[in-house]
């Protein structure tokens, strides 16, 4: 009966063993395959950023700033947006060609960038792709009036348009 135990302990041991030989021995194995699927390809790298159409050095000085969630408050948001221009809220030019502006919840400034996409929309962001979770798309410029709006879903909701107004250089 003793004999018996060890056996059975031996035996499932060694079967254990010939388990794990035999499945490390399937991963560097290459089977044929029967399926007429073709290969997948490769995936792409990261393509490198795109420059957008408008410049830095566009939106950089004095902006009142006020924001909407629905389109039809736009007009009296830019009015809004004017009236702030007593306290405004200054985009700073960056030291590597980029713009000094907040990302959403963040109480420092930072440079972010300005970067186009194959779409031909315009997002202004940390370094990295367009389009990125902490991106906000340029919904529209016309040099005087700059509308933004977070990719973020959540920060897009607490934000909602923001609506930049050009100040009146002072005299």
């Amino acid at each position: 009966m003793v004999w018996s135990r060890n056996a059975r302990a031996v035996g499932n041991l060694g079967i254990a063993s010939a388990l794990t030989i035999f499945l490390g021995a399937c991963g560097s194995m290459s089977l044929p395959s029967f399926s007429s699927a073709p290969p997948a390809a490769p995936e792409p790298g990261v393509a490198p950023e795109m420059p957008a159409t408008i410049r830095s050095d566009e939106i950089v000085g004095r902006w009142g700033l006020a924001s909407f969630q629905s389109p039809n408050d736009r007009a009296r948001t830019e009015a809004a947006a004017r009236s702030q221009c007593k306290q405004p809220y200054v985009i700073g030019a960056g030291s590597s060609g980029g713009v000094i502006m907040h990302l959403a919840d963040q109480a420092t400034p930072q440079e972010l960038r300005l970067k186009g996409s194959p779409s031909g929309k315009n997002y202004i962001g940390p370094a990295g792709p367009a389009g990125g979770e902490q991106d906000r798309e340029i919904v529209s410029f016309d040099g005087r009036v700059l509308i933004t709006r977070f990719i973020d879903k959540d920060a897009a909701v607490r934000y909602g348009n923001m609506v930049y107004v050009r100040c009146a250089s002072r005299a």
